[in-house]
């Protein structure tokens, strides 16, 4: 299946699942041995394969890909621990410059919490969220602080994937110290542990009991992204959404509560994208006619993206739609397609940036007891019907909305508030960052009324 991706989750049923830890209990990289060395000449090997058939540019944007790949070989054989091989292997990739172009590297035994998010908002980046009773929380970490250091890398929104990519998907690690700038201008070095959980190193997916606790663990981690939409009297329908990963029927289903309302705010902040088919469906909603949304450019001549209209079930009543610097993908797509059709207006933070239609590609290394890794490979840009990508650029919204250092600790969400005032809405920003809090552990699914005054 294709997808429009930069979050990419899947869960495998094999007969035995090996997933490899990069840390020790005590936190600390293992030394790479003989065995290691080879696993990651393999997987070099694999992802070359992978790269020179299924990259969309067959040119591979001038890179040299054996020098590059036999480079990468040679440090493999110097690294120094586990953790340094799959950084060399990932920085073979990121040589792309390519934001759907990914190493994703075998699962590990420990799942590292940080206890705190991040995000650039304009040109900074700042912490949005502290987990309750975490260490953050305990060594005083605020929402609204400025990062401006994390173990002396510097945060900005040009290299903010790269620390989480780093942090989150190549290197765990135990702890780490950060540079932050409070509200009030002061500058504080702050010393963070992580919460490091321990699994088992071997699931043997042939035991129903494993299986049910593997797919639990899945769904509690898809709980926390779930869908959530407020009705503000019979007028406004908010629609939070946190990722394009619906079914057709599920995205009719969802349309035919907003159909009941004459005006729709549609939040994507912090939307990374998803799946193809579901923009698709969802785009033919808002429109009596069949829209063509892009051209992909590929090895190979694609068929264009068309969002096919719902008839006369089409939604007529207005739109906003909220984008931030973590809109990705499917989202920046339907945010750009609605303005270039004069659709709808869009507020908030030029978007991410990442837009390039890619597929996963899954490897595993062993027979018997094997381990897994892939890359996510991009196949086609996507170019808009203004015949201009998305990548690198993102979306500029028709009113950029930036909130402040102050507002961020005080939970104020003044984007919220002009899509409501733009929808004839009065909203107070306090009220309105109260609608969906951030959520750390399992929750139910639920459906708030708000009482709004008439503006």
């Amino acid at each position: 299946m294709k997808v429009l991706v930069s979050k990419i989750r899947t869960v495998f049923i094999v007969v035995v699942l090996l997933t490899l830890s990069f840390l020790d209990v005590n936190g600390q990289q293992p030394k790479a041995d003989k065995k290691d060395r080879q696993a990651g000449q393999e997987m070099l090997k694999a992802i070359k394969s992978d790269i020179k058939k299924h990259y969309y540019d067959p040119n591979l944007r001038g890179i040299d890909i054996e020098t590059k790949f036999q480079e990468a070989s040679e440090k493999v054989e110097q690294a120094a621990s586990l953790g340094q091989i799959m950084g060399i292997i990932a920085q073979a990739l990121i040589a792309f410059d390519d934001s759907h172009t990914r190493f994703l590297p075998p699962s590990r035994t420990s799942r590292t919490e940080y206890g705190w998010t991040i995000q650039a908002i304009g040109d900074k980046c700042f912490v949005t969220a502290v987990k309750p009773k975490s260490d953050a929380e305990t060594k005083g970490l605020k929402v609204g602080d400025e990062v401006l250091a994390i173990d002396n890398f510097g945060a900005s929104r040009e290299n903010l994937w790269k620390l989480r990519y780093y942090y989150y998907s190549l290197r765990p690690q135990p702890g780490m110290s950060l540079l932050v700038r409070r509200p009030n201008g002061k500058e504080e070095e702050i010393r963070i542990l992580a919460k490091v959980a321990t699994g088992r190193k071997v699931v043997d997916l042939t035991n129903p009991n494993e299986i049910f606790d593997m797919i639990r663990k899945q769904e509690s981690e898809d709980s926390l992204n779930r869908h959530r939409y407020i009705n503000i009297g019979d007028s406004v329908f908010i629609w939070k959404m946190p990722q394009f990963d619906m079914t057709e029927v599920q995205v009719d289903e969802m349309m035919s509560k907003v159909k009941k309302y004459p005006s729709l705010i549609l939040d994507l902040r912090g939307n990374g994208g998803g799946l193809v088919k579901m923009l698709n469906r969802l785009a033919g909603h808002f429109f009596d006619r069949d829209v063509k949304i892009a051209d992909f450019k590929g090895r190979k001549e694609l068929n264009p993206q068309i969002a096919k209209t719902r008839g006369d079930k089409f939604y007529k009543g207005k739109v906003v739609v909220l984008i931030d610097s973590d809109s990705g993908s499917a989202a920046e797509i339907f945010a750009r397609l609605m303005q270039l059709e004069k659709r709808g207006t869009v507020l908030g933070d030029r978007s991410a940036g990442a837009v390039m239609m890619s597929r996963y590609h899954q490897r595993q290394l062993g027979v018997d007891v094997v381990s897994f890794f892939g890359t996510s490979i991009t196949e086609a840009d996507v170019i808009m019907t203004d015949g201009k990508s998305l990548e690198k650029t993102g979306v500029a919204p028709d009113e950029t909305i930036l909130p402040t250092a102050q507002e961020l600790a005080g939970q104020k969400d003044k984007i919220m508030v002009r899509a409501a005032e733009i929808l004839g809405l009065k909203m107070e920003a306090a009220e309105a960052g109260k609608m969906f809090p951030v959520e750390w552990g399992e929750i139910v699914y639920i459906r708030t009324k708000i009482r709004m005054k008439l503006k």
